[in-house]
């Protein structure tokens, strides 16, 4: 069965973490990781306070091809990093134990992460392998979120519970719509792609950890012997 870990690393323990080398006081959220190809293509949501020094730092690191601004809205842009993951020995852990990357938050000195794995066995693999590789891992909370009750949030992170619960009182689902995605963006401070993003994300996570876990679960109770 699937389990969910939050996890923290050093920052400059990884490749990502040293090419996203941060001032004081900044802060960056990963919001998606596409894996296009054997690229992983990263996007990331950067506030202002830190955005000179992200470019700079970015754009000089040499496992960087290209950084593209996507979007910006209130004070936020949003950047997508083309990079060669397989030198990243942390980031290609994963993709290799077929974990799933549902939030990361990076500092200057910490990431911290929240990771879907598809079995304990993988996470427990993941273990070894960053033990192996040197990678200072702390492992925090693990829970199955195929199970109601046992995970308190099914997987669904913080800005995503926000974005999807504001959607649903402020009728945004309703027939008729009462709520446009510009409304809810403009409600949120935030771009209206990354509304639609963290809906997506949101509906994903909660239906595969809900219905389909549970569906899944019935089945294999029930296979003939």
């Amino acid at each position: 069965m699937a389990v969910i870990a939050h996890l923290r690393i050093p920052a400059d323990s990884f490749e990502l973490g040293r090419i996203l080398e941060l001032e004081a006081s900044g802060t960056i959220e990963l919001e998606n990781m596409v894996p296009l190809g054997e690229k992983a293509v990263p996007f990331f949501s950067v506030s202002d306070e830190v955005r000179e020094s992200f470019e700079k730092n970015v754009g000089n690191h040499p496992s960087v091809e290209r950084i593209i601004e996507m979007t910006r809205h209130n004070g936020d842009r949003l950047y997508s990093l083309d990079w060669n993951v397989a030198r990243d020995v942390f980031f290609q852990g994963v993709l290799d134990l077929k974990g799933q990357l549902l939030s990361a938050t990076g500092t200057p000195n910490t990431w911290e992460f929240e990771i879907r794995f598809p079995t304990h066995e993988a996470l427990s693999e993941f273990q070894e392998y960053c033990s192996n590789a040197h990678i200072s891992l702390e492992v925090g909370r693990i829970y199955n979120p195929v199970r109601p009750g046992t995970g308190m949030w099914y997987g669904v992170t913080k800005a995503q519970r926000e974005t999807l619960m504001r959607a649903v009182q402020g009728g945004y689902y309703s027939i008729p719509r009462r709520m446009s995605t510009q409304d809810l963006a403009d409600d949120l401070g935030i771009s209206d792609q990354a509304v639609t993003e963290r809906l997506r994300r949101a509906i994903e996570t909660l239906t595969e950890n809900t219905l389909i876990a549970m569906e899944e679960e019935l089945e294999e109770e029930f296979k003939p012997i």
